[in-house]
């Protein structure tokens, strides 16, 4: 079944050229088809297979048709859907099932889509490689041998193979973008406070963002504007206006538009592939009536440094609950309380979350809170000031997504400050709560993928992926 974009199924489902049990069908089997590369950690057949056939009924009966009539979709296995497991790729919580639905699942839900399963992850969202899953790491689809990045990483595969149309992912510090970049898709981080956090676990609240993660912007256009806007039950959730993604994505034209591009994107340690083809993107850009803005975004080398001071003090905050007295995994190996909660999450947590919640909770401690969780609340105060006077120059901040192509598996699981500089370029968005996207622009010589990343001012979603479309029609 080949299915260039949602607007493709749509009109076969509405003309009842196909049915979204077929379809449901064509996707499952896929999914098996695929077993070996462990995208899902759990695979609601039974449920997709009810859910469509309802909805072929509601076509037969002439009832209206949602906005995403038949779409499936893949969720990240850290938002919530009741009644369905919710691991977060964690050893702590492989049989928990959520007791409610998270609003972006009950808008999609709303909407008709249809829901496949629950994608494989980073431990708790933590990770640039998806090898610190507790049900093993994912292959990237295009060398088996590589990672599909992270966290995201199970989502990005799962529409890079399609093993679903669209799907979902969260975003704290690239957790999105990368994995798109390394999958050759489009991957969408919106504005922080853009899509309700409700039923999202968190890792680092004032980070954390759910984004989309789909094969052309259309589509992840057509998903945001489903999830986006005010919800009661997170009062983090922005009330601004939800425009028509759609008609401001239309308004978009290369010809004349202002591209900036910041020096500090392009050192000399970046992959010489990975700069020729983002290079070349932005030239012929330029040939079409773009116009590139030389600007300089000073001391970026820090906003690695102060992201992981400001997450990991989060961590150890949010991940607290996790003690094995309420729900979760408990140790068996305890003689009191004590034990019990040491033992519990000792032998639950994975390495890399241990290793986050040890960090948080050492900037977080007595004599250095000031020293490091304070001066890196004042870096992100700065960088959002700097992000904001430089997008009232251009349009839009362009670079690479990542430094260098998907790596191989294994190859920086022992060096963890190694690891953590694969979102040196998406992080600095987060740090400043703004849009962005990674979108495909090909192939290096060894035929991996290659991203370039998008950031646009606060709630200018429609713009950017209009931006990343006009990007993505010109590859």
């Amino acid at each position: 079944m080949q299915l260039s974009s949602y607007e493709d199924l749509r009109s076969k489902l509405v003309s009842r050229a196909v049915t979204c049990e077929e379809v449901v069908r064509f996707y499952l089997d896929r999914i098996d088809d695929h077993r070996h590369d462990n995208i899902y950690i759990t695979v609601f057949r039974d449920q997709a297979f009810e859910r469509a056939r309802g909805l072929d009924q509601k076509l037969i009966q002439g009832g209206t048709l949602g906005k995403l009539f038949g779409m499936p979709i893949a969720i990240k296995d850290n938002i919530t859907i009741k009644g369905e497991r919710l691991t977060c790729a964690s050893k702590i919580l492989e049989n928990y099932e959520s007791v409610f639905d998270a609003t972006s699942v009950l808008r999609l839900e709303s909407e008709d889509a249809i829901f496949l399963g629950k994608t494989n992850m980073d431990e708790f969202a933590m990770g640039s490689s998806n090898e610190n899953s507790a049900y093993g790491n994912v292959p990237n689809p295009f060398d088996k041998k590589r990672v599909p990045g992270g966290s995201s990483g199970g989502s990005a595969a799962a529409v890079a193979n399609n093993l679903a149309m669209v799907a979902l992912g969260s975003d704290t510090g690239g957790s999105v973008r990368q994995p798109a970049g390394f999958c050759d898709i489009v991957g969408l981080k919106p504005t922080y406070g853009r899509i309700s956090r409700y039923g999202l676990v968190a890792f680092a609240s004032s980070f954390d963002q759910i984004g989309v993660l789909a094969r052309n912007c259309d589509d992840a256009a057509l998903v945001l504007g489903v999830m986006a806007g005010k919800d009661g039950r997170d009062a983090t959730s922005s009330c601004h206006i939800v425009p028509d993604y759609f008609s401001e994505m239309a308004s978009v034209s290369v010809d004349g538009l202002k591209i900036g591009v910041p020096k500090e994107y392009f050192p000399e340690s970046l992959n010489s592939d990975v700069s020729c083809i983002v290079k070349g993107k932005l030239f012929e850009l330029r040939d079409q009536g773009a116009e590139l803005v030389d600007i300089s975004l000073p001391d970026s080398e820090y906003a690695i440094a102060a992201y992981y001071i400001l997450v990991t003090a989060e961590v150890s905050s949010n991940l607290a609950r996790f003690d094995g007295a309420r729900y979760g995994y408990r140790s068996e190996n305890a003689e009191d309380l004590a034990a019990m909660y040491l033992n519990s999450r000792t032998e639950g947590f994975g390495r890399e979350v241990k290793r986050r919640i040890m960090l948080g909770t050492y900037v977080l401690s007595a004599g250095y809170y000031d020293t490091y969780y304070k001066k890196a609340q004042q870096v992100r105060r700065v960088f959002q000031e700097r992000y904001r006077e430089a997008l009232e120059k251009v349009d839009v901040i362009a670079g690479p997504t990542s430094p260098f192509p998907p790596f191989g598996i294994g190859d920086k699981t022992g060096n963890p400050l190694e690891m953590y500089l694969a979102d040196v370029f998406t992080v600095p968005a987060s740090i400043v709560g703004m849009p962005a996207v990674s979108v495909p622009l090909g192939f290096d010589t060894l035929n991996l993928p290659v991203g370039m990343h998008l950031i646009c001012n606060f709630f200018e979603e429609g713009k950017l992926l209009g931006i990343a479309k006009c990007m993505q029609h010109s590859l």
